[in-house]
């Protein structure tokens, strides 16, 4: 019963330090798909060379995270770095074809 009540209070603090990580993440994604808007915009790049620029900043951040040492296995590595180019693409798209 007593690790139970310990428990409980980590069990918290754990999810208040998510909670933290997921929106700074979020954040950093905000911010980075502002800067990657900008340098975009008037370039006039084709869909073509847009798809390659995101295939390309997944790729070099996947062999980046490879050198990583941590908490982190490949595989958790590369799924996050896709999901996070992912997200900055859309918002970026997004911003570039609505204006």
């Amino acid at each position: 019963m007593d690790e139970e009540v310990a428990m409980a209070p980590r069990i918290a603090d754990l999810v208040r330090k998510a909670r933290r990580l997921a929106s700074e993440r979020d954040r950093l994604i905000d911010s980075l798909s502002e800067e990657w808007t900008r340098a975009l915009r008037g370039q006039g790049l084709s869909r073509t060379d847009l798809d390659e620029l995101w295939a390309a900043l997944a790729e070099d951040a996947i062999r980046r995270g490879g050198r990583v040492t941590g908490p982190w296995n490949a595989h958790a590595w590369r799924r996050e770095a896709q999901e996070v180019v992912v997200r900055v693409r859309e918002k970026v798209e997004a911003a570039l074809d609505g204006g």
